[in-house]
């Protein structure tokens, strides 16, 4: 009993740590001063670790490699060029545009991650939204739709959200065996997304915006070598990634492979690449400053005079704390097992899981949401990997729980502003760009938004599950 105390107290205290982020105190390092105390107290064993790297290794690498290859792409103006595209797409209509920037944020979510969705779109569609002149409650729309979309949409892929990859791999999940579960629901998620952010916002946005007033989408382009290798890994990934299940390759090396080849090109920017067809427009820096120039002949390559994109400095900021946190924390919430906490919560799925599919799907779904909302989506999703390891259920129930876990992990924390890491950096970048969005006002729309499409999302687990089966 005293044991489960001090694992449940160095629990809390991690993550208070963690969610507070006092300056001089990273997320990884607080988590791994957490992980040596629970070593300490003996709460974990030495022997505990190599089980907990074992879990989690491949999750946060694949997860680094994704969201370093979209930090270069958003430097090479990739993620600027789609969004200016999808707002001429829009053709001046408001309500379209809005409907447009919502799936362009599913699609980032799905192939980029929640992260990159969150920190990359929301900077160019908060720039776009001032271009317009968007009145400022209907830039208000579009900017919390562009961040409840991050979160929401990432449910398709193992690749389209940390928790996705730790649940994957904790129940061995292939890269194919969770796309066919978790693409059709994901869809859902997406459109029911959609329909609430429509509800709740739709009186504010304009009827029409002045498709003049945005720049062309080439003049988004920075590096056209970057921009064109984007295009080429982004195939190679995803074609890797299906393949990577039958040969036993982790998706952290084909992720790898494609970060890897990524930074080459930005960096070094071979001749060949850079190829252009006459009055091509072409950004290239002189003396440092950047101008937009035009092809001439195109009958030949050329290549800029300088570096575009800052490479090892995205690279340094790429997120490898996200490694040590999930380290040091997991090996924290491990304790909790050890101490038998994690057991309660296996009993409460087993109560759920008596009362068939759809109850299953909603209770499990609702209890982790909860949690994460609550606690960090983080911890949470180990905390339900091993409470439904220990739970009773088999077959499909037990399948239901599994998704149920990735489904309320992902969705959840869009309820708390402290739900999750990303959406805790979502807002330090909107209080860079002179936006400030209180906590109160982001739980009256989180909790309005979250819960509908978390019901719908988790009967439509259900639904589907049962209908595969």
């Amino acid at each position: 009993m005293v044991m489960a105390v001090v694992a449940a107290a160095i629990f809390v205290a991690t993550l208070v740590v963690v969610i507070w982020q006092p300056k001089g105190f990273p997320i990884g390092y607080t988590a791994l001063i957490g992980a040596v105390i629970a070593l300490a107290t003996t709460v974990v064993g030495l022997s505990d670790v190599p089980t907990v790297v074992g879990i989690v290794w491949n999750a946060t690498l694949t997860f680094v490699a994704v969201v370093l290859i979209s930090l270069i792409l958003d430097e090479a103006g990739f993620f600027e060029w789609a969004a200016l595209h999808v707002a001429r797409w829009g053709r001046g209509n408001g309500r379209l545009l809005f409907v447009l920037i919502v799936g362009l944020g599913a699609v980032i979510a799905a192939v980029f991650a929640n992260d990159g969705a969150a920190l990359i779109l929301t900077p160019i569609v908060v720039g776009m939204l001032r271009a317009l002149n968007m009145p400022q409650k209907a830039a208000l729309g579009f900017i919390l739709a562009t961040g409840f979309i991050a979160d929401t949409g990432s449910l398709p892929l193992v690749v389209s959200n940390l928790v996705n990859i730790v649940s994957a791999d904790y129940f061995h999940l292939g890269f194919a065996e969770y796309a066919a579960v978790m693409i059709p629901v994901g869809i859902v998620s997406v459109l029911a997304s959609l329909g609430m952010l429509l509800l709740y916002f739709g009186r504010s946005i304009p009827k029409r915006y002045d498709v003049l007033a945005l720049t062309s989408p080439a003049a988004a382009i920075t590096d056209r070598a970057t921009f064109r290798a984007g295009w080429v890994v982004l195939a190679l990934l995803l074609v890797g990634y299906f393949a990577a299940d039958p040969l036993g390759v982790p998706l952290a090396a084909v992720a790898g492979v494609g970060a890897v080849i990524i930074v080459l090109v930005a960096a070094r920017q071979p001749a060949f690449l850079f190829a252009r067809t006459a009055a091509a427009p072409v950004l290239v820096t002189t003396g440092g400053t950047a101008t937009v120039s035009v092809g001439g002949s195109g009958a030949g390559p050329s290549t800029p005079s300088g570096r575009v994109i800052p490479v090892w400095k995205t690279i340094r900021e790429a997120p490898w704390q996200i490694v040590l946190f999930s380290i040091g924390m997991y090996l924290v919430v491990y304790g909790l097992q050890n101490q038998g906490l994690t057991d309660h919560l296996a009993t409460l799925f087993d109560v759920f899981g008596d009362h068939g599919v759809l109850v299953t799907a909603l209770g499990v779904g609702f209890t982790i949401a909860i949690l994460a909302s609550l606690m960090n989506n983080m911890p949470t999703v180990l905390i339900a990997a091993l409470a439904i390891g220990g739970a009773g259920a088999t077959g499909l129930t037990h399948e239901v729980m599994v998704y149920a876990n990735v489904i309320g992990s992902d969705l959840g924390p869009k309820i708390t502003p402290i739900g999750s890491l990303a959406t805790l950096l979502w807002l330090h970048v909107l209080e860079k760009k002179g936006i400030h969005i209180g906590w109160g006002q982001y739980f009256r729309t989180g909790i309005v938004l979250t819960i509908p499409v978390l019901a719908i999302t988790l009967a439509a687990l259900a639904g589907w599950l049962t209908l595969i089966h």
